[in-house]
């Protein structure tokens, strides 16, 4: 494996742009009032000016490429190729002042994301995958977490989803149970070797768009519980479209998980 992402798709810039996103994010972080959007999520000033920025910096890159976005427009592209935006996932961890976020970028062709990059800025690390072509992190390969060991055991819920343990209250969740906050980070733990399981209720196209890739170069089990994000024709509103999913580091894991994953759905 190569020891740095392949470029092809990494035009000059790019890096650059989500550089600038980030700094204004650690900076902005800890002085930010939230608002309440109508679906009861937060959103920041921060956030706006992310997307924004993100947005207008794309179409400079790529600029026969279109753009879906958290806080922008939410409509398929119809061009060829586009991108998926989350400006800053995790904006209720940021605005109470929790230092776990992250910007979320995934380009697609074909229906299907194939390039990712995952910014945790309060971390100071990116996650780069090219379909095909592996995942690296701060520009060192990953391995597939199937070959790694997992002593802890961690797996991962969303807040939506921990109902699913009054649902069966007679069997033992097989994990030490983990909420991140964060569904982008949620999901891609799981390949990273973080926690073998995640189990995320209504994530949105955009938080699950660059995790997506990750999970699929190293080796993850993924489940769409409902419908699946792939191949969703173009003009297609997504701004209200849940995908519920069950990650795994392994089949065998993921049929250990399943039943709650079931059960989240009942």
């Amino acid at each position: 494996m190569t020891t740095a992402p392949p470029a092809p798709l990494l035009r000059p810039g790019l890096s650059e742009l989500i550089d600038r996103v980030a700094d204004r994010q650690r900076v902005d972080f800890g002085h930010m009032v939230s608002d309440v959007k109508d679906d009861g999520s937060l959103i920041t000033a921060c956030d706006r000016w992310s997307d924004a920025t993100l947005v207008e910096g794309l179409a400079s890159l790529y600029p026969d490429e279109g753009v879906l976005s958290e806080e922008g427009r939410k409509l398929v592209p119809a061009t060829p190729a586009y991108w998926v935006v989350d400006p800053l996932d995790g904006t209720t961890n940021f605005a109470a002042g929790i230092p776990y976020w992250a910007i979320s970028l995934a380009r697609f062709e074909g229906g299907v994301p194939v390039l990712a990059v995952l910014d945790v800025p309060p971390l100071r690390q990116r996650i780069v995958a090219v379909r095909g072509g592996g995942a690296w992190r701060n520009g060192k390969p990953l391995s597939a977490p199937s070959l790694q060991t997992h002593p802890a055991g961690c797996a991962s819920l969303c807040s939506r989803s921990i109902g699913v343990l009054q649902k069966l209250p007679n069997q033992r969740f097989p994990g030490k149970i983990r909420l991140l906050g964060v569904a982008s980070l949620n999901l891609v733990s799981v390949a990273m070797g973080q926690t073998v399981a995640a189990l995320e209720a209504t994530p949105k196209i955009w938080d699950l768009a660059a995790a997506w890739l990750v999970l699929t170069e190293l080796g993850c089990s993924v489940q769409w519980l409902s419908r699946e994000p792939g191949g969703i024709p173009a003009g297609s509103d997504l701004g209200e479209a849940d995908f519920p999913v069950l990650a795994a580091d392994s089949e065998a894991t993921l049929a250990k998980f399943m039943p709650w994953a079931q059960a989240l759905l009942a």
